[in-house]
């Protein structure tokens, strides 16, 4: 009997290696096998799969896909201040990847757990930041690292001030959060991307959002 498979793993989850074999939508895919090969809190499988080829041959493929569900990220920005707010914690993969500290300064996210984006998104903005937004301006979807990694995340932005804030933020402490809020005037933020101040794809991502099509847009 394996975890994830035939019982469940300490998330409850079965069938784990089910996922990915009922695909149809792309007739030059056809999956073979899908083995799990972590099933801890997120799932690494490995999948087999023929592939056929733009010259029409076939050939046998794997890949292994990482699995952590999807998430939310969101801009919190001050128009008439010209501010936005950001959060700072620690990253552990990148600080074993050449970071000087793996002190990283992002945008507030999380993982959907269930939620729907925006809830997801409003419930992490609160607890992470200790602002309760509004309503958020979705900004769009993307797949972060489609080489590997199965997460979609959903971009959101929405308007922070003095009277948003409602608790304390910091994060979820028996998680291990440790979060914490850092306010930085928008022309600023865009230096720190040169400068490599900021360096979260998320954050660069709405960042740039904001600047060409978001609050800070040129007036036309």
């Amino acid at each position: 009997m394996t975890a994830g498979i035939d019982t469940p793993d300490r998330r409850g989850r079965t069938g784990l290696d089910q996922h990915g074999r009922d695909l149809t939508g792309n007739p030059r895919v056809r999956i073979k096998d899908v083995e799990v090969l972590s099933c801890d809190w997120y799932v690494l499988r490995r999948t087999t799969f023929d592939y056929q080829h733009s010259d029409g041959h076939w050939s046998r493929e794997q890949r292994e896909t990482y699995d952590r569900g999807d998430g939310a990220t969101i801009l919190l920005y001050d128009a008439n201040r010209r501010t936005v707010l950001l959060t700072r914690q620690f990253r552990l993969p990148a600080y074993v990847n050449g970071h000087r500290d793996g002190m990283l300064l992002e945008t507030a996210a999380g993982l959907l757990d269930g939620d729907s984006p925006e809830e997801a998104i409003r419930r992490e903005a609160e607890e992470e930041t200790g602002h309760t937004v509004g309503a958020a301006e979705r900004v769009f979807a993307v797949y972060m690292s489609p080489g590997s990694v199965t997460e979609r995340v959903h971009f959101f932005a929405a308007p922070y001030s003095a009277a948003t804030s409602t608790t304390a933020g910091g994060g979820i402490a028996a998680e291990g959060e440790d979060i914490t809020t850092v306010e930085v005037p928008f022309a600023q933020a865009l230096t720190m991307i040169r400068e490599g101040g900021i360096a979260d794809a998320k954050t660069i991502m709405l960042l740039q959002w904001a600047a060409l099509d978001g609050p800070f847009r040129p007036n036309d």
